[in-house]
């Protein structure tokens, strides 16, 4: 929006010229989205106290938990609005890469805000029924997946690319779709179950969207990608935009979400941010790296299943408690400590994400 009218504006002062430079949009959207969620965030966080949108706790998890019950949730909802203005206000809203981006993540929102709504009415931790909740992320992922399929124009942009190597390169075909389908549905779900603990899911995601929007802005420049021997993805350099909106949104947030919490992200936030990640690593062809870097997601997830596995066919667990952070409380280690050195494990596994980008 604002791309628009500075443009305008640069035919008369030549200063308002330095807005077309993409580096320059993304630090903009991270400081306007961060300046955003601390202005409003108190209003938010009083209003959905106002409104008694209580968080419910897991009455079978850790006792520590139960103190929590009551604090506010849904605060995702604001990490979302923020998002949307940002983008809006400084991204180039003639990229189809930007929309589909924007159309999903507020899909999933839409979908979250119905679980946690149902959660909060009826006193409970169950929420949307599993089966309409997956019914309608299915729907969403699957529109997405053959969107991108039938509008992309480069044989690269459907093709699987792998880390490490220089010219791995494997066409998917209609395979494309599966792949990103699952992408977009399995990391909504997957940073939703590491958001347990206060800030545990929020700082990771800001450091992987982080990375995202350097992989973007690589991607989209002709000269960067060839020198990095990665896909060049025309446009695809407009996403470092979006992901400043949701870098500055989630540490915006992550100021009122930072132990002692004094509001959650709920659903809303969770499903939501974890389908950005998805659809932004698709764009750029990086959902191998994607999943190296977002490594604590994909244990959380794992933890999951390798528990409800062994409980079905052994009738034992292997953790204490399934999400793995969960494990770790009951094993006796404090909250702070667990969140902490689960944000250093991604920090770690960013790093190695960032280096497939050279060793290759």
């Amino acid at each position: 929006m604002l791309l628009w009218l500075t443009d305008y504006l640069s035919q008369y002062i030549s200063g308002f010229a330095v807005f077309q430079y993409l580096t320059f949009r993304t630090m903009v959207s991270v400081m306007t989205a961060l300046f955003t969620s601390l202005v409003i965030g108190p209003y938010v966080i009083d209003k959905l106290s106002d409104l008694q949108l209580g968080q419910t706790v897991r009455e079978d998890g850790p006792q520590s938990h139960l103190s929590k019950a009551g604090t506010p949730t849904m605060g995702g909802a604001l990490i979302l609005i923020v998002i949307l203005l940002t983008t809006l206000l400084w991204g180039d809203l003639s990229s189809k890469h930007v929309w589909i981006v924007l159309l999903v993540t507020m899909s999933f929102g839409v979908v979250g805000w119905a679980d946690d709504y149902l959660k909060i009415t009826r006193k409970n931790s169950a929420g949307l029924v599993a089966r309409w909740k997956y019914f309608w992320q299915s729907v969403i992922g699957l529109a997405a997946a053959v969107f991108l399929f039938t509008s992309a124009q480069l044989p690269a942009e459907t093709a699987l690319i792998v880390p490490f190597f220089k010219e791995v390169s494997l066409p998917l075909g209609i395979g494309f779709v599966l792949l990103s389908y699952l992408m977009i549905v399995g990391m909504s779900n997957a940073v939703n179950l590491t958001d347990g603990l206060d800030g545990l899911a929020i700082l990771p995601t800001v450091m992987v969207g982080a990375a995202l929007g350097l992989i973007s802005y690589v991607a989209g420049n002709v000269e960067f990608s060839a020198y990095l021997q990665i896909p060049y993805i025309p446009g695809a350099g407009e996403l470092a935009v979006f992901c400043g909106a949701l870098i500055g949104a989630g540490l915006g947030f992550l100021w009122f979400n930072t132990y002692p919490a004094q509001v959650f992200m709920g659903d809303v936030g969770a499903l939501a941010l974890g389908a950005a990640l998805g659809i932004v690593a698709i764009i750029v062809r990086h959902e191998i790296v994607l999943l190296i870097m977002g490594g604590l997601f994909v244990l959380e997830t794992a933890s999951v299943i390798i528990q409800v596995a062994s409980f079905r066919m052994t009738g034992k667990r292997i953790f204490r408690m399934a999400p793995i952070h969960h494990h770790f409380e009951l094993k006796g280690w404090p909250e702070p400590k667990v969140i902490v050195r689960f944000w250093i494990v991604t920090l770690v596994l960013v790093t190695i994400g960032l280096s497939t980008l050279k060793l290759r």
